[in-house]
C-alpha cells in the first residue's frame, strides 16, 4: 500500500478483477467499493455493523464491509452482489429470490444474497435452521423472512417450485 498524505492507493481483487483506487486512509471497504469503484450493489445502512446491508464476501466468508477497513481486503478476494451473477445468467439465489418475491424494497437483498451464497458454498443442502443462522446478521424490514428462507432453500434444491407450486411445503409461507 502506497500512502499519499491522507490518501492511499489500494489494490483489490473484486469479483475476479484486479482493481486499483486512491482512497482516504479512513475509508472502509464499503466506501471503497461504492465511492471509489462504483459498485453500489452493497448498501450503506447503519454504518455500525448491525443491519447486514453491506455484507460482501471476503475470501468466501461474509463480512460487514461498513466496519472493515479497506486495507484489510488487500491481497484477498472480494465478492459483491455484482459478482454473483449477470443479467443473462443470474446466480441460482438471484433467480430464486425473484421467483419467491423474496426482495421487496430490495435494500437488504444484496447482503442477504452474499450471506446465502456463502452458506450454499459450505452447506449445499442446508436445513431451515442453517439458513436462519446464516442470515441472522441480515435485517429485513419488509418480508417477514419466510420468502427469503424459501428462496434460499429453493436455490439449494431443498425446496422447489416457487410460490404456488403444489409441493405442500409453502403452506402459510407468505409472511410478507
Amino acid at each position: 500500500m502506497t500512502r499519499l498524505a491522507t490518501h492511499e492507493i489500494i489494490r483489490l481483487e473484486v469479483n475476479g478483477d484486479d482493481r486499483v483506487a486512491g482512497v482516504p486512509t479512513h475509508f472502509t471497504l464499503l466506501e471503497t467499493l461504492r465511492y471509489a469503484l462504483g459498485l453500489t450493489g452493497s448498501k450503506q445502512g447503519c454504518d455500525k455493523g448491525d443491519c447486514g446491508a453491506c455484507t460482501v464476501l471476503l475470501d468466501g466468508v461474509p463480512i460487514l464491509a461498513c466496519i472493515t477497513p479497506a486495507w484489510e481486503a488487500e491481497g484477498r478476494a472480494v465478492t459483491t452482489v455484482e459478482g454473483l451473477g449477470t443479467p443473462e445468467r443470474p446466480h441460482p439465489l438471484q433467480d430464486a429470490f425473484d421467483r419467491w418475491g423474496a426482495g421487496q424494497c430490495g435494500f437488504c437483498t444484496p447482503g442477504m444474497l452474499c450471506s446465502a451464497a456463502a452458506l450454499l458454498d459450505r452447506t449445499p443442502e442446508p436445513s431451515l435452521d442453517d439458513v436462519k443462522e446464516a442470515l441472522a446478521g441480515n435485517l429485513c424490514r419488509c418480508t417477514g423472512y419466510t420468502k427469503i428462507f424459501d428462496a434460499v432453500l429453493d436455490a439449494a434444491g431443498v425446496r422447489g417450485g416457487g410460490p404456488g407450486a403444489d409441493n405442500g411445503e409453502n403452506e402459510g409461507g407468505d409472511a410478507g
